[in-house]
């Protein structure tokens, strides 16, 4: 049986015929999203609710932003189940990222949840869609009412505590996971995330008794400065852990701790090995080189830290603090340079590339950045003094039409055409450049006419009027 011979069934109404066909070929082809949908609309048109929303679903299964099963979905259920309804739509809601549409549908939701399992796995996602637009006291709410029930699951806690560290209430989140024990949650992921939060808390006694990793006992011994015992569990541990970076960061802090700098940097240089992009490392580095008094290394690597966490203005201070111990140091001022562009300064941006060039006359980096603010803001003369130096240095396509412009605004008529022409036959301009480009040529060709016709005129007269004085 093929779909074409199904499909003739349904033009004769034929519908459990088809239906017992369509069921046919998806065992043969389960993963098909249009037997699926072909199957599921039969099922609906004999009235086949849980089946029709077994095969919409499956969809799903297979294509997580497949609209039309949604609708359908929601079709199947709007007048009869108003809660399966408002699921599906705001399932929906959240396949097209309008979460705010989403909350309002799964509050609808849990308006018309029939019991409280499903009430509750109502608010599970409301909380997390809370979450994510930052409503994080409303996604605390509707955990803390599914903590309130019955059998709540131990993601509910976890995820309640990660709000509560997030807002640095940190006893808040410890009680949290501590109840989640009590609840009979006394897993070993609620066990060492509660001990994590312990350590935070410097209630070291606490996370010692409550984890069975060897790791949180080390960091435990370090903190309470008991330096022989931790030195011995780091050699003990050190065939079976040397790779781990989360050992190789409590090596750096029981020598930063032992005040041995030297050895603590050498450590983490290798945790860096093994976990490059941690602001970690930074944040290590900075700590040690405060200590050895190295203060533009110190705010260099603090700088990097805030950088990797987003923090872009503490990140830009940090660097401008480094500055102020090493002024000629041209990586750290291009750094600068590109992060306040970068941030949308531009007036700074252009003060840290002046800097460079200062140091760096042939930085053609620096040269560029220079040139096109300088013609971005209209001044012209001083725009074409860095892209002149730049195109001596090297005559790259990318300024040959800001060099044309400026010339044109210069009134260099001569000069404008040359670099608009070089432009024009260079391989990096546009198609739909090329018609403006060619305008710009005509009208500076027809002004150099006009000007050189002038100038002969005006030639003629001056002659005409040396021989009229010279009788």
């Amino acid at each position: 049986m093929t779909i074409e011979e199904a499909e003739k069934y349904e033009e004769q109404e034929l519908y459990d015929k088809a239906y017992e066909e369509y069921k046919k070929m998806l065992k043969n082809r389960p993963n098909s999203t249009e037997l699926l949908q072909r199957t599921g609309h039969i099922a609906e048109i004999l009235g086949k609710t849980d089946e029709a929303e077994q095969y919409f679903s499956d969809i799903l299964n297979y294509d997580k932003t497949n609209t039309l099963a949604y609708e359908q979905l929601m079709d199947l259920f709007e007048e009869s189940d108003r809660y399966k309804y408002y699921i599906y739509r705001g399932n929906l809601h959240i396949c097209q990222n309008q979460l705010s549409h989403a909350v309002n549908d799964f509050k609808k939701a849990l308006s018309k949840a029939p019991d409280e399992n499903r009430a509750n796995a109502t608010r599970f996602i409301l909380a997390d869609i809370y979450s994510k637009i930052g409503k994080e006291n409303s996604a605390i709410d509707e955990y803390l009412r599914i903590i309130d029930s019955k059998d709540a699951p131990e993601e509910t806690y976890l995820n309640l505590s990660k709000l509560y560290v997030s807002q640095d209430v940190l006893s808040s989140a410890i009680e949290i996971l501590e109840r989640a024990i009590k609840d009979g949650h006394e897993t070993s992921k609620i066990k060492e995330t509660l001990a994590e939060l312990y350590l935070k808390n410097n209630q070291n006694d606490k996370a010692v008794k409550i984890s069975s990793d060897k790791l949180v006992q080390l960091k435990c011994l370090i903190e309470e400065e008991k330096f022989d015992e931790a030195f011995n569990k780091l050699q003990e541990m050190h065939n079976d852990y040397k790779k781990n970076p989360k050992y190789l960061s409590l090596v750096a802090e029981f020598h930063y701790v032992k005040k041995d700098f030297e050895k603590a940097l050498e450590s983490v240089d290798e945790f860096a090995k093994f976990d490059k992009n941690s602001p970690l490392i930074y944040q290590m580095r900075a700590l040690i080189y405060e200590e050895t008094g190295d203060n533009y290394k110190e705010h260099f690597n603090w700088a990097k830290y805030n950088l990797l966490r987003g923090n872009k203005d503490v990140a830009l201070n940090e660097y401008m603090y480094a500055l102020q111990h090493k002024e000629d140091d041209t990586a750290l001022l291009l750094t600068i340079a590109e992060l306040s562009e970068d941030m949308g300064n531009k007036n700074q941006a252009n003060e840290f590339y002046e800097k460079l060039h200062k140091y760096e006359p042939n930085n053609k980096k620096a040269l560029e950045k220079l040139g096109l603010f300088r013609e971005s803001i209209g001044d012209y003369k001083m725009a074409l003094k860095y892209l002149e130096e730049l195109y001596n240095i090297d005559n790259r396509n990318s300024i040959l039409k800001s060099l044309a412009n400026c010339y044109e605004h210069t009134h260099n008529k001569e000069k404008a055409l040359e670099f608009y022409e070089k432009y024009l036959s260079s391989a990096s301009i546009q198609e739909n450049e090329i018609a403006g480009i060619k305008k710009k040529i005509q009208k500076l060709e027809n002004n150099k006419k006009s000007y050189s016709e002038a100038g002969m005129e005006e030639e003629g007269l001056i002659d005409k009027l040396i021989r009229w004085f010279g009788k």
